[in-house]
């Protein structure tokens, strides 16, 4: 019984430790990856909850900005139009 015990608090530590590491080098891997320097072809402009399983997007792809419902189903388009430009540069 003492074995099993001691073999446990080896075990457990070590264990947590590896899962804590793996963790951490695919959150690294993930922002490095992101931070590739290459133009992204969709963008996310906002989207709003409209119940626990629906969803409301607005996705911007190649100049036009689409309206999407996001449910448990899957996604319907709705709505597309052209893509407005950024608040930056409506005000210049």
């Amino acid at each position: 019984m003492l074995w099993y015990l001691l073999k446990l608090a080896i075990m457990l530590p070590l264990i947590a430790g590896l899962i804590w590491g793996v963790l951490k080098l695919a959150k690294h891997m993930q922002q490095r990856q992101q931070a590739g320097g290459q133009a992204r072809a969709v963008r996310i402009v906002e989207t709003q909850m409209l119940s626990p399983t629906m969803k409301l997007a607005v996705i911007e792809f190649h100049g036009r900005e689409i309206l999407v419902s996001a449910s448990r189903s899957g996604l319907t388009r709705l709505a597309e139009a052209p893509a407005r430009g950024s608040f930056a540069e409506m005000v210049e």
